[in-house]
């Protein structure tokens, strides 16, 4: 589809519009400098962005404390929630952003024009939340998995409501099974029954956390019990098509309480931009790459363009014959491209 023209007048107001927010930019700028030059601004501080508002950031030394609201020097671009940054508070209680510090890695996801941007960073593990209601699916989960792969941030398998679980388990304990085979880690957890978010409490403890996973799965009752003081407003559960809703809509870094001495207290950003994320970005190789038992194959097929379909010699087929590679997890592997072939 060819991208419609714009009009010479609408051409105007883009650039006025422009050059207005570099002017503004300019004089901000300015501002600062004055400022930092005449002693205005204290000294220069470690602090980490709890939730950013375009320009304006709210930054802390430590999640859980009272943030200051800052905002950022005119040279800085594309700071998100969870970035470490070198701040100064000035005299009035407010502050500014001077420089960002290192990333350990940053999630990013796709625009509405389809191009990549960053809604998170500095991430230990990316919780990919299903449930037993509704009855998940291992392609579903697949894909979730291949998307966390490719960020390079460890994913981890948690399965909730398991208060409505059957006694033998069935599929879905063989489901889990492969996936721990794999070496993924999975905790069961449950907000209805004694005990039941022991096991998540552990797995965030001392470490800063996402939720992904479908409507319907339960993360806003999890995030609910997680950060009781908060006024997170949870979505309710629809009793005819057993879908949620979420209402988040701010990247926030929240300190999550300790349930006792035994466990440090963990970290969480959460956001719906966060919380629903998927393979549009991706192309065959790094989905490829996303299934962790492939990737000492990759390489080893008779054919360097080897689309592992039914190419002679190719290492992923024979993989399969051997046992090494669940059939079902490769036919999920070749629906993804599959779908990745219809998008383009």
């Amino acid at each position: 589809m060819s991208k419609r023209k714009l009009s010479r007048q609408q051409r105007w107001r883009i650039e006025k519009v422009q050059a207005e927010r570099a002017k503004r930019a300019a004089k901000r700028q300015d501002e600062d400098d004055g400022k930092l030059a005449a002693g205005e601004y204290g000294s220069e501080r470690n602090g980490r962005v709890i939730a950013h508002f375009g320009r304006t950031l709210d930054i802390a030394e430590h999640s859980g404390e009272t943030p200051t609201r800052c905002h950022l020097r005119a040279n800085l671009e594309g700071l998100v929630t969870g970035d470490r940054v070198i701040w100064r508070q000035g005299e009035d209680g407010s502050g500014v952003v001077v420089a960002r510090g290192e990333r350990d890695n940053v999630l990013e996801r796709p625009d509405m024009r389809g191009l990549l941007k960053p809604v998170a960073a500095n991430i230990d593990q990316i919780l990919i939340v299903f449930a037993v209601e509704p009855e998940p699916h291992a392609g579903l989960i697949d894909r979730y998995l291949v998307a966390a792969e490719a960020t390079g941030i460890k994913p981890v398998l948690v399965l909730n409501k398991i208060d409505l679980l059957p006694e033998d388990g069935g599929e879905l304990r063989e489901l889990l099974s492969r996936y721990e085979s794999l070496g993924y880690s999975v905790v069961a957890t449950s907000t209805s029954s004694e005990g039941g978010m022991q096991p998540l409490y552990a797995q965030l403890a001392g470490r800063t956390s996402v939720f992904v996973g479908q409507s319907g799965v339960g993360k806003s009752s999890l995030i609910g019990h997680l950060l009781p003081d908060e006024q997170l407003r949870i979505g309710e559960l629809s009793t005819d098509s057993r879908k949620g809703r979420h209402t988040t809509t701010t990247a926030q870094l929240y300190r999550l309480p300790a349930p006792d001495d035994q466990l440090a207290s963990g970290e969480l950003i959460d956001s719906p931009g966060i919380r629903e994320f998927g393979l549009i970005h991706l192309d065959e190789r790094q989905v490829t790459e996303g299934f962790i038992e492939f990737q000492p194959l990759i390489g080893l097929c008779r054919f360097r363009d080897c689309r592992h379909r039914q190419e002679p010699g190719c290492a992923l087929l024979e993989a399969v014959e051997r046992g090494e590679i669940h059939p079902e997890r490769f036919a999920s592997y070749r629906r993804i491209i599959d779908s990745l072939d219809n998008d383009t």
